[in-house]
């Protein structure tokens, strides 16, 4: 096997790796489709079939039935008659709840869904014009106006049509939907590009699916598109007036230094630069995703790896302002660097990127989900007055078909591989096979992550081969140990990587322990928003205190010279381990953050006030 002919697809941003000789060499590791990724374990399971069930039906009633969404289409279609009603980017909600329809498919076949998306699909198909055109708000509200206002995600919509297109064809095989895509891409390769129109997308995403499409069908118009459009960025061909910076158009994106803006503009357009790069091998824009890494992760990131804190642009400010109660952590933007961060992992292979990624799924992302899986959040501050609760739906309802997408394919971040090795970037229960250097490996996983340290991993090659197992050792884990066949394992550490090298038998098993104590963690001390507090945290998961476990909430101090008591409790949010402070002057209860505001309202806190004196 080599990297150029390695198929794979990821979530929320999915990547299709075809035939690339030109990134042979380039890439570090390509991940495995979530599609041959069997995830058994008892954290993800159950909310990806909670997904399939609860999720997918309800947000698909919310488009049909509740609002406008697919009458809209199906009333440029000529099936009905009405008029256009809605947001001018409503259209790309629908495109993300078929993709996430679609992802469940391919975990698990449903029939019935199968043919409601069939319906959907038809009207979005009978939708398009003659000249492969397609945008509800334009096609009904605004006939003549259409490629008038670069604000107007006309291009944005495009993307996530293509992403769906894409996701419907690889889970049941049909084109309708992929072949309205590729004709509205077409549509744009003929009007925008070198020595055609100038365009600059207000909101990122069609550059990463134009990668995608480019990977699915061989036609390099839609790559050289996806160059042409990043390449628009930060040389003045828009006038947005002062909120430049908001469209992450300031500068050039191979000279970006410091992130700002909208902070999904910014995650999506990001993870576009770095699918060009893996796709052609073109090193251009590495320089500048590494400063903005560096920028985001070392200035501008919650712990929960929530990201963009203010909420008068839905994005960043200045370095280390970091407020609780009003961030604004939208949980697409956590998404967001989930897709970011496996990306960067790709071009470098350093476990610091899984890192970063498993924070933000673990804490920023899924807390954008109740565990009954039918109410969402838009926004995830670290701090309530007890005033804020997720809901059914939003007018712009980007969160929820975000979530949807993301949940049913989280099995594409666990695994990757390189020509001489297998890469675990996350410990979840599952199983998959393989090819590396040269035979086929079935591999497996079973733990109790993230409640429990202990990861037993089972190594079947189809015949005895040598070749590299790379388990990645968290950033936050000080002490482990691994082991192979019950005897400490030869290994050396290369970026964050335990790398066992040697000849694979089939029965060969690795135990990696790793240590979970309780970790009371301070803030950088120019964060002022946390001077004097502490947060919480054991192994991925931040915790957070509710009023519901701990009554006196006004009076909450952690003291320093308080004992951790970590129970399981299968009754209790779905199943968790709560961390217990056993203190003088009364206790505190620490559930993980992702799962609070599922019980009575009440106030909430991630940083707490601290006690220094022991």
């Amino acid at each position: 096997m080599t990297i150029s002919n390695k198929i794979c697809s990821l979530s929320a941003g999915v990547l299709i790796m075809a035939s690339c000789s030109e990134s042979d060499t380039f890439l570090k590791n390509v991940p495995v489709d979530f599609s041959e990724v069997e995830v058994c374990d008892d954290f993800w399971k159950p909310r990806m079939i909670l997904q399939a069930d609860v999720t997918v039906p309800f947000c698909l009633d919310q488009c049909c039935s509740h609002t406008s969404r697919v009458r809209n289409f199906r009333i440029a279609a000529g099936m009905e008659e009405g008029e256009w009603k809605g947001l001018f980017y409503d259209d790309s909600d629908l495109y993300k709840m078929i993709e996430g329809a679609a992802y469940s498919l391919r975990n698990r076949k449903n029939p019935e869904l199968e043919a409601r998306l069939d319906s959907i699909i038809a009207a979005v198909a009978g939708a398009q014009m003659s000249d492969g055109y397609i945008d509800t708000y334009y096609i009904l509200a605004h006939p003549g106006e259409r490629w008038t206002d670069m604000d107007k995600h006309e291009m944005y919509c495009c993307g996530h049509l293509i992403e769906a297109g894409i996701a419907y064809f690889h889970s049941t095989g049909k084109r309708q939907l992929l072949d309205v895509a590729c004709r509205f891409a077409d549509h744009i390769a003929e009007r925008f590009g070198e020595g055609k129109r100038e365009w600059v997308p207000g909101h990122p995403e069609i550059e990463l699916a134009l990668v995608k499409l480019y990977r699915e069908t061989g036609k390099k118009d839609y790559l050289d598109l996806a160059h042409f459009l990043l390449e628009q960025r930060g040389k003045g061909k828009a006038d947005w007036g002062e909120h430049t910076e908001y469209y992450v158009d300031a500068q050039p994106v191979a000279e970006m230094d410091r992130i700002c803006g909208h902070a999904v503009r910014c995650m999506y357009l990001f993870t576009g630069m770095a699918d060009y790069a893996a796709q052609t091998g073109d090193g251009t824009y590495i320089p500048a995703l590494d400063r903005l890494w560096d920028d985001v992760v070392l200035r501008k990131m919650y712990q929960t790896g929530g990201i963009g804190s203010s909420r008068h642009n839905e994005g960043f400010t200045e370095a280390y302002d970091l407020p609780n109660e009003d961030a604004y952590c939208e949980t697409c933007a956590s998404v967001g660097m989930v897709m970011w961060n496996q990306r960067m992992n790709m071009l470098k292979g350093e476990s610091r990127y899984a890192d970063i990624l498993e924070r933000s799924m673990y804490n920023g992302a899924l807390a954008g989900i109740s565990l009954s899986s039918d109410r969402f959040f838009y926004v995830n501050p670290l701090a309530s007055s007890g005033d804020h609760h997720r809901k059914p739906w939003y007018g712009t309802a980007c969160c929820p078909s975000q979530i949807s997408r993301f949940l049913p394919s989280v099995g594409g971040y666990v695994y990757s591989v390189s020509d001489d090795s297998i890469w675990i970037n996350l410990f979840v229960g599952s199983g998959t096979e393989v090819s590396v250097a040269g035979t086929s490996v079935s591999l497996s996983q079973t733990t109790r992550y993230p409640w429990d340290g202990s990861v037993t991993v089972s190594v079947v090659p189809e015949r005895a081969k040598r070749f590299g197992v790379r388990i990645r050792i968290p950033g936050w884990c000080t002490g482990w140990s691994l082991k192979v066949n019950g005897v400490p394992a030869d290994f050396i550490l290369e970026d964050g990587y335990a790398v066992i090298d040697r000849k694979w038998r089939r029965g060969d098993t690795v135990l990696l322990d790793m240590d979970m104590p309780v970790r009371v963690e301070a803030a950088d001390p120019r964060v002022k928003a946390d001077e004097g507090r502490r947060s919480i945290c054991r192994g991925p998961l931040v915790y957070c205190i509710e009023e519901a476990d701990n009554p006196e909430f006004d009076k909450a101090v952690l003291k320093a010279d308080a004992d951790f008591e970590v129970e399981y409790d299968p009754g209790l949010l779905g199943g968790v381990c709560s961390i217990t402070a056993v203190q003088d002057g009364g206790d505190l209860k620490f559930i993980p953050y992702y799962a609070w505001d599922n019980r009575d309202p009440g106030r909430m806190e991630v940083w707490v006030r601290y006690d220094e004196h022991k």
